[in-house]
């Protein structure tokens, strides 16, 4: 059931959305959201967007200058924030201590999101975010383990496995996963969309376009 949370996050995704299109510069939505349009669980926080570290301060300015954007930039300094529609939109550059560059954005694919089409970054790219991002001080597998249950048939295993094999917690969610019959080790070796014991890929929130 739709909450009123929920409804201010989606109107504030579709805000942003729009607004860095007319901007022109590349972004992607990543994070949480991301997922979801891919087919995995909605979340119930902030937005995620991701922009490239040069395009940073002109991003942050035409949001606030050209759309009127309530833009804050908070002590961090890989991401400024937006308010609006009653929600938060974090507009990042750093991802899991890797900077973004527009090569890295640019691998997001066009779906319609909320029926807006916006660039969203692959599940393989957000499986390895979500990963990297663990470590001792923030451990909380809920939400890796949930959207590596609904992505699984959309994501490059045997990539992941490459890009987190520095992160010990990582590797335990992925042995946890195999454990659980979520994922296989047929699975680690083969492209991403071949078919596997797992099953046949699923659908989504979004139509991929790209």
């Amino acid at each position: 059931m739709e909450t009123d949370e929920t409804a201010d996050l989606r109107e504030a995704l579709k805000t942003v959305a729009v607004a860095l299109k007319r901007s022109g510069l590349p972004f992607a939505l990543m994070g949480g959201y991301a997922a979801w349009a891919r087919g995995g669980p909605e979340p119930s926080h902030d937005v995620d967007f991701l922009i490239a570290e040069e395009d940073a301060a002109e991003a942050a300015k035409f949001l606030a200058e050209e759309e009127g954007l309530n833009v804050v930039e908070p002590p961090e300094d890989w991401l400024f924030k937006v308010f609006t529609n009653g929600g938060m939109v974090d507009v990042i550059w750093r991802d899991s201590d890797r900077t973004a560059g527009r090569d890295l954005v640019e691998r997001a694919t066009v779906m319609q999101v909320l029926s807006v089409d916006m660039p969203v970054m692959p599940a393989t790219e957000l499986m390895v975010s979500k990963l990297n991002a663990l470590d001792e001080h923030y451990c909380d597998l809920t939400m890796p383990l949930a959207v590596a249950r609904a992505l699984r048939e959309q994501i490059d295993w045997a990539r992941v496995e490459r890009d987190v094999a520095d992160n010990d917690f990582a590797a335990a969610v992925l042995f946890l996963l195999r454990r659980l019959g979520v994922i296989d080790r047929v699975e680690a070796t083969q492209p991403a969309g071949t078919a596997t014991a797992a099953g046949k890929p699923g659908g989504a929130q979004g139509v991929d376009q790209g």
